[in-house]
């Protein structure tokens, strides 16, 4: 189901304050600053759930940076970005520039090993769908070995290029890429699955943001939100399910949402992973 809503703006003044509390007790609470390379955590309004931070990386003129929600049980209840307005701005004309954001210690409790940013200044194949500056938002849920594995140098590489998982294994209604799988594979990610209510053709579809899931191997192994620069600078808001695959690549809380919002408080972009459940 997709619905778009109006700008919805949060406050920050609860995280703010967390946060000066938090510097305040660094000695006693164990909390560090994030421009030091560590952990900061805001408390939730509802005084329960925390939220941390991995280490601001730069992005054009600005930055973001991954956050975890944990909830009183040490649940992860949501995973994202926060990414300044400013980071739309001063952006490389390279065809893709990677940006890897650091994820706080608690990510641990994720199904989620990294989060990367891929700025594609020109955007991408297929023409006339995607080749529209945009920014891809990687969730990869297996290591960094595994992605570094999908290598076209590598001798196992076209076996496990063209092995795509059964359809029960990736989420309901989405289709891997047309052509051939070794074809559609893209090295260092892998193949990029789409929602079947996306009608994918020149002329029929007006790419401002969706949600990609992506395989590797016979496996699903990342969720990849897809928003153009130039949606982001309209600050709409998106708030979306998430498909669910029928068998999980592994056990662990899984999002069941997906929003995009503008936080004019903090003049930041939020894009979140939430809705987490358990599953097998």
């Amino acid at each position: 189901m997709r619905t778009h809503r109006p700008l919805r703006p949060r406050s920050v003044r609860a995280a703010a304050l967390a946060a000066a509390v938090c510097a305040g007790l660094s000695s006693l609470t164990g909390c560090s600053d994030a421009s030091a390379g560590g952990i900061t955590g805001a408390s939730a309004e509802n005084g329960v759930a925390e939220t941390f931070y991995g280490t601001p990386t730069g992005i054009g003129a600005g930055s973001a940076r991954a956050y975890v929600t944990l909830d009183a049980d040490g649940r992860p209840t949501g995973v994202g970005i926060r990414m300044t307005a400013a980071a739309l701005d001063g952006l490389p004309d390279a065809p893709m520039t990677e940006f890897p954001l650091a994820m706080p210690a608690q990510g641990a409790s994720t199904i989620f090993d990294s989060v990367v940013v891929d700025w594609n200044a020109h955007g991408h194949n297929p023409v006339g769908l995607f080749d529209k500056p945009h920014f891809d938002m990687h969730f990869y849920m297996v290591d960094a070995a595994t992605i570094a594995e999908n290598d076209p140098l590598r001798l196992d590489y076209l076996p496990r290029a063209g092995n795509l998982p059964p359809a029960a294994q990736m989420p309901t209604n989405y289709s891997p890429p047309e052509g051939l799988p070794l074809l559609t594979n893209v090295p260092k990610m892998g193949q990029h699955w789409t929602n079947n209510a996306d009608v994918l053709a020149p002329g029929g579809f007006d790419f401002t943001q969706t949600f990609i899931a992506g395989s590797w191997d016979g496996a699903y192994t990342f969720m990849e939100p897809m928003m153009t620069r130039e949606w982001l600078l309209t600050r709409s808001s998106a708030d979306e399910e998430i498909s669910q695959p029928e068998i999980y690549p592994k056990p662990g809380r899984y999002p069941t949402t997906y929003s995009v919002n503008y936080d004019a408080g903090a003049d930041e972009y939020v894009l979140e992973l939430a809705g987490m459940q358990p599953r097998p």
